[in-house]
Parts: structure tokens; C-alpha cells; sequence
């Protein structure tokens, strides 16, 4: 009868494994990095609840932000998307209190990306806050990319001793 043996890796192959093993770490630690930094949620923060609204002249955007003042609230919109981000700080407890029992509200830093898919006009948005609630308008802008423009075409009759601008009349 024959001897069955068990397939492992030798010398070559357990170093080729081992070195394979260790660039899957480094790429790993690397997407990890990556992720946090374009994620800011990656990091610990904390992302808002956002009504998101078309009427037809704006865009309404409404974000729950209790007890966050209009100090601690940055806002970034560009054409493509609305980044909200702050810190919401946490309040000294008050007297008599020993220890929570529990507490479900979110402190620290926040931060939510809204994509937008229209056209808005940057330079008009506004916002406010009031009762914990953000309410920021983008106004919505006529998309002319794709549009089609009407060139008007002139005519103009050319002389026969008239020279297109910019060359000069050759001396007989």
C-alpha cells in the first residue's frame, strides 16, 4: 500500500505566503487610512438626520442639531455636494447628579456630505438655525450645460479690394 502525504508549504513557498500575507496587511492598513480620511464618519463622528426637499425654485435641506449653536456649525457647498461638519460640545452636568444612566443624545464631532444632482447657484445659499433645526436654501439655477444656444449668423459682403484685418496691402 502507498503512503498518502499531506501537502504543506515548503521553505520557498511558506516565504513567498508569508511575504504575500504581509503586503495584504500594509494594503489593508492602507485602505483603513484612506477610508478615514475621505470618511469622516470613519473617525468617530457622528452624522446628523437631513430632510432633503426640491421645491421649484430651491433646494431646502433640514438638519436636526440640538443644542448646537450657529458658532459651531461650518458649512461647504460646491456644485457637486453640501458638507456640514462642527462639534457638538457636551454641557457640565448638573448639581446632584452622580452618573448617568443613560444617555442616547450624540456629542462631538459631526459631519454630513448631502450630494447634490442639481444646479445651484453657490453664491446665493443661505442658512439659519432655530429650535435645533438647520435650515439651509440653495437656490436652483437653469442648467445650460447640454442646452442648445441659438447663434445668430450675419452676413457680411466682402469688396474686392477690401483685406481680411491683420494683413497688409502688397506694394506693386
Amino acid at each position: 500500500m502507498g503512503m498518502i502525504k499531506t501537502a504543506r508549504a515548503t521553505g520557498l513557498e511558506r516565504l513567498e505566503l508569508q511575504r504575500l500575507r504581509d503586503r495584504v496587511g500594509l494594503l489593508h492598513a492602507a485602505l483603513q487610512e484612506a477610508t478615514e480620511a475621505d470618511n469622516p464618519l470613519a473617525s468617530g463622528a457622528w452624522a446628523p438626520p437631513v430632510d432633503l426637499c426640491e421645491a421649484v425654485d430651491a433646494i431646502w435641506i433640514r438638519v436636526e442639531l440640538p443644542g448646537v449653536g450657529a458658532d459651531e456649525i461650518n458649512l461647504g457647498v460646491t456644485s457637486t455636494q453640501l458638507r456640514i461638519w462642527g462639534e457638538k460640545k457636551r454641557h457640565l452636568t448638573r448639581r446632584g447628579i452622580l452618573s448617568y444612566l443613560c444617555s442616547e443624545r450624540s456629542y462631538g464631532k459631526f459631519s454630513r456630505i448631502v450630494p447634490l444632482r442639481w444646479s445651484i447657484s453657490v453664491r446665493e445659499a443661505t442658512a439659519e438655525i432655530a429650535n435645533g433645526i438647520l435650515l439651509i436654501r440653495l437656490p436652483k439655477i437653469e442648467d445650460r450645460r447640454g442646452g442648445e444656444f441659438k447663434v445668430v449668423v450675419s452676413s457680411k459682403e466682402a469688396v474686392a479690394d477690401e483685406k481680411p484685418r491683420g494683413q497688409k496691402s502688397k506694394a506693386k
